[in-house]
């Protein structure tokens, strides 16, 4: 279930929501230029980890790696960034969006339990 096109469009979501999120957070956390930075900058940084760190034939990705990296530590970078932007919607004030969140976030590796188990063994 890890790879059907339903959940790839809600992980797909989730990573977007994400990025957006921690944008919002950035560009809040000061008045000075400094926002463009935290704002744009770390989004960047957190699709490039994510986009680069990757597990070979990842059948939820496109089965390439750039840095070739064990199913684990894909798994820890994709919880925490997760868990990173759910802390920036809390930090931001927003607490029923962070629940929501969160609950979509375990629901999506719940339904993506085949996905995680084969993480887990690579």
């Amino acid at each position: 279930m890890g790879s059907h096109p339903a959940n790839l469009f809600l992980r797909f979501i989730l990573e977007i929501i994400a990025l957006i999120s921690i944008g919002i957070w950035g560009w809040k956390q000061t008045d000075n230029w400094y926002r463009f930075i935290l704002a744009i900058g770390i989004p960047i940084l957190l699709a490039i980890i994510w986009g680069t760190f990757a597990v070979p034939n990842d059948p939820s990705r496109s089965g390439s790696a750039p840095i070739v990296t064990n199913g684990l530590i894909r798994l820890v970078i994709e919880v925490s960034f997760f868990t990173f932007a759910i802390w920036t919607l809390k930090d931001l004030g927003w607490t029923k969006s962070s629940l929501i969140m969160i609950i979509v976030v375990i629901f999506h590796y719940i339904v993506s339990y085949d996905r995680v188990l084969w993480l887990i063994s690579k």
